[in-house]
């Protein structure tokens, strides 16, 4: 298969229309998407990515009134929170109805909704004339691409179009909201954070992760956001001397700056998010064996950035 890069939302979105899969940027990470309606093109997400099948997607849609092609009804936590926040970098988990194939959701009742900012994905999905069910659109368990050229680098050959837009704006994934009981519960941390959250629903808490047998969000139980080089997390620069081929990344300079081959020090918590997977995904190309995080306090985006964090690390 040869896969088009194109900058027309418009020739990408015909590609949907015929049951094929593209990928396109939002304001957090590229998507890869399909017709939510259409199984079979569903299923090519899940072989062009290797992604396994009990991992649910998220739908994608560029106005509110397409809630009602893909939802049972919309809680009233829900309601506040789309008012808040659509359209912005927030998933909010709702009550699918039968038009929406199992495959989507593996095998839930509920189905994960957002409205992108991104002006280009949103002309993309307006183009495309229905809800588009979309992953990152990475290899799985890699981290998720923030350029085109990351898509590229991953599924060159296994999709059918990308669209060539810019670097995302934020750089980590949306926020997921479980809607479904008495309190709005993050099921995934994200540019939405759970201060913002509070202030229009004081209720709102955040998952203990107890149960990831049966998720209700992507990112809850398999390998997520890791590059191939080894992620090691530190609270503030150690002074040992890296003993392999060694980058850091935090907001801090390391003391020993000459032992590591690539270094970013991020002015704050907003440029390390956005620079994380970019920067994994470089160190990858330069063939780094470990890749050095600086720790930050779980407040505002640091809930989101420890959480991609640790499970880059696998601690």
């Amino acid at each position: 298969m040869k896969t088009k890069i194109t900058q027309s939302p418009s020739i990408a979105a015909r590609f949907i229309q015929h049951g094929e899969v593209v990928a396109f940027p939002t304001e957090t990470v590229y998507g890869l998407g399909a017709n939510i309606f259409n199984e079979e093109a569903i299923k090519k997400i899940f072989f062009a990515k290797d992604r396994p099948a009990d991992n649910p997607l998220i739908a994608h849609i560029y106005d509110v009134s397409q809630l009602d092609q893909i939802t049972s009804g919309i809680p009233a936590n829900a309601a506040k929170l789309i008012g808040a926040f659509f359209p912005g970098p927030l998933t909010l988990i709702l009550p699918k109805n039968e038009r929406v194939p199992s495959a989507a959701t593996a095998g839930l009742k509920t189905i994960g909704v957002r409205m992108p900012k991104d002006v280009v994905a949103r002309q993309f999905l307006r183009a495309c004339g229905m809800p588009v069910v979309a992953p990152s659109a990475n290899l799985s368990g890699r981290s998720s691409p923030t350029t085109w050229q990351e898509v590229r680098d991953d599924l060159d050959g296994r999709i059918s179009c990308i669209i060539k837009g810019d670097q995302t704006k934020i750089g980590l994934e949306s926020t997921v909201v479980d809607c479904m009981g008495d309190k709005p519960v993050i099921l995934r941390a994200g540019a939405v954070t759970l201060e913002e959250l509070l202030k229009v629903i004081p209720q709102t808490e955040v998952s203990n992760e107890a149960d990831t047998s049966n998720p209700k969000s992507p990112g809850m139980k398999h390998r997520h956001y890791a590059p191939k080089a080894k992620v090691m997390l530190t609270p503030f620069p150690q002074y040992t001397v890296p003993l392999n081929s060694s980058a850091y990344i935090g907001l801090e300079s390391p003391p020993n700056t000459a032992a590591f081959k690539r270094i970013l020090i991020c002015k704050d918590f907003e440029e390390y998010a956005h620079e994380l997977f970019h920067f994994f995904r470089e160190c990858d190309k330069e063939e780094v064996e470990t890749i050095y995080c600086q720790t930050v306090s779980e407040e505002g985006l640091g809930l989101a950035l420890m959480d991609r964090l640790r499970r880059a690390s696998h601690s």
